[in-house]
């Protein structure tokens, strides 16, 4: 009956599409007794989630393994979640349309710290127990992976597991542990001490937290003989024989990112102060061109995309570059396959390969400053001179490229309006410099944004100690640079200073936020990080019946504080993170990796990366 009332329901909404899963490359089998049932959830759209490589991996590897079924599910849109809530039907996965209650694991992908209340509002849907204590041994286990999970302790009491790292070894090692539990009779309380000291695996409800009369913690604590008092991350040691699917999902509606998605290297080792990814995946790990290219030829034929994204945090950092685009060329040129770096540096970017991609299909180029004036892009070592800028945008223009992005950050530490100021400066060179190239040579329109995010310090880099600017400070600034720039060919965005402040709230956050969420989705919230869902008067409600200041956690914060995450170990230590702040105070740049290790402490227990 559920599957029936679905199908109905399918035809009053928009984009049924999305809900279909039966798109090419899904994945369907007959489930039985003995089948151990798995759910990747996503916490966001069907547009968004299927744009998600993670997700594909994770999908297409747990498929791999005997006796186990991965499905899928996405956050409904608000025209079927209101529909459903009517007919009192049941959250559902895609590709068997069986309610969520009926899995053994709903896992969740942490992306961004405002979908915590679409997990949530998932949960609910699906007649799950929000609250992990509140589950039985008959509910499904939740487990959570992602940037997000290195400091999941606001959403650590709704969590029964938390995979820290990368998770192809170590979920098929945690699905093989629950087989054999299943089989011989199970027991939660047994199955979660028995992966409770497997590298990766952070079980929240075995750990404690003590706190100060003021607030701030006292220290994080194991309670379970199996649970370790510090958790490490996991790695693929050996990315070049990881798995990796030679099939994505294709789907039947437009989503983000259509197009194959090829990962050639994983970790960076730039050391950005500001980034979370350039330290949380250390070290770097690259994938050989032959390996690369062999996917790249199955994935195309697999899927009929015409366009190949090559993935990794910095694309102008592999080592093989230039040859990996041009044997990527060579091969499809005759299908119009084209190529896009999405990630290139302005210090190291061969225009010999953008030549080569351009020959296909050419789309605008995307720089990231950072910062506007150099001073402060030596405090963020960003390691990039307004000379690379100009040389780059020159560049692109004499080969006729027309269309520029330039990302900025404002809010970084030591920041002054003069900083801010910059980045106008920063612009109007970019625009002046199309001018000086031969009308022969550059393309028609001059298109040139520029986009502020504001400066969230997160957990595991060197600013986690850092303040956040409050929302008036960050106003001023936007304001300052929307007044200043006034040219026809350059266009100004900016972040939403409200959800840029819940973001800075929870992404360093503690235990005691969870019950700020659970009131936060009574009151209806939930797709947070879409303007037109988003209500920050619920949020600051949320916070004054919770009696928390959310003030409280984007302030600045000691070297001798204990920090919700400090029972996580990434492998980069703590001493590190401080001598790289005080580096940035005094504006000293600190070489690449790939130059002068700068001890960092990945390599003591972490081999095979390029460090």
């Amino acid at each position: 009956m559920q599957k029936e009332k679905i199908d109905d329901l399918l035809c009053k909404v928009e984009k049924p599409g999305q809900y279909l899963g039966s798109e090419i490359n899904s994945i369907h089998k007959v489930v039985n007794d003995d089948t151990i049932r798995y759910c990747t959830c996503f916490p966001d759209i069907y547009e968004i989630g299927m744009s998600h490589l993670g997700t594909q991996i994770l999908y297409h590897l747990i498929n791999t393994i005997e006796d186990v079924f991965c499905e899928r599910v996405f956050a409904p849109a608000s025209d079927l979640e209101k529909l459903m809530r009517e007919k009192k039907l049941a959250l559902f996965a895609l590709e068997s349309r069986d309610v969520l209650k009926n899995f053994d694991f709903l896992g969740f992908t942490l992306q961004y710290e405002l979908s915590y209340t679409n997990i949530l509002n998932m949960l609910d849907l699906a007649g799950v127990p929000i609250y992990s204590s509140d589950r039985s041994e008959k509910d499904p286990l939740v487990i959570v992976g992602g940037p997000c999970a290195y400091n999941c302790e606001p959403i650590a009491d709704f969590v029964d597991i938390v995979i820290l790292g990368e998770a192809e070894e170590v979920i098929v090692e945690v699905l093989e542990i629950y087989k054999n539990h299943k089989r011989r009779g199970y027991s939660k309380q047994k199955f979660l001490e028995k992966i409770a000291s497997f590298k990766g695996v952070y079980i929240p409800s075995f750990y404690e937290v003590d706190y100060f009369s003021d607030g701030k913690i006292e220290k994080v604590y194991s309670v379970n003989e199996h649970a370790p008092n510090v958790v490490n991350k996991r790695i693929i040691v050996d990315l070049e024989n990881v798995f990796y699917p030679d099939k994505l999902i294709v789907p039947y509606v437009n989503i983000v990112h259509n197009r194959v998605m090829l990962e050639i290297f994983r970790g960076c080792s730039r050391g950005c102060r500001f980034c979370q990814a350039g330290m949380i995946y250390r070290p770097v790990r690259e994938k050989s061109v032959d390996r690369l290219c062999e996917l790249a030829g199955k994935l195309l034929s697999s899927t009929g995309y015409e366009e190949i994204s090559l993935s990794s945090l910095s694309s102008s950092d592999y080592t093989s570059l230039q040859e990996l685009v041009s044997k990527l060329i060579e091969n499809h040129e005759e299908d119009r396959v084209g190529i896009s770096l999405p990630s290139l540096r302005l210090d190291n970017i061969t225009f010999e390969i953008i030549k080569e991609i351009q020959k296909v299909r050419k789309t605008g180029l995307t720089f990231a400053p950072e910062a506007g004036s150099q001073r402060l892009r030596d405090v963020i070592n960003k390691g990039v001179t307004e000379e690379d800028l100009i040389d780059a945008v020159r560049n692109a223009f004499e080969l006729g490229w027309s269309t520029v992005k330039l990302y900025f950050m404002i809010g970084l530490p030591t920041e002054s309006m003069e900083d801010v100021e910059a980045i106008r400066d920063l612009g109007f060179k970019v625009a002046a410099e199309y001018r000086k190239v031969d009308k022969e040579k550059r393309g028609k329109g001059l298109k040139v944004t520029l986009s502020a995010s504001t400066f969230i310090p997160k957990p595991f880099t060197p600013f986690q100690w850092e303040a956040q600017d409050d929302m008036d400070k960050t106003v001023q600034k936007q304001q300052l640079l929307k007044q200043l720039i006034n040219h026809r060919h350059i266009t100004f965005n900016y972040h939403d200073v409200k959800t840029s402040f819940l973001e800075g709230v929870f992404a360093r956050g503690d235990r005691k936020l969870a019950k700020v969420i659970e009131a936060a989705v009574k009151k209806g919230c939930k797709f947070d990080g879409w303007r037109e869902h988003f209500d920050f008067e619920k949020w600051m409600d949320a916070f004054e019946e919770s009696k928390i200041d959310p003030a409280f956690y984007i302030r600045q914060r000691e070297y001798s504080e204990s920090l919700p995450w400090d029972h996580i170990d990434i492998g980069v230590s703590k001493e590190f993170l401080r001598r790289e702040n005080e580096r940035a105070k005094k504006e000293q740049i600190t070489p690449d990796c790939r130059e002068l290790c700068s001890a960092c402490g990945i390599t003591a227990d972490y081999k095979g990366g390029d460090c």
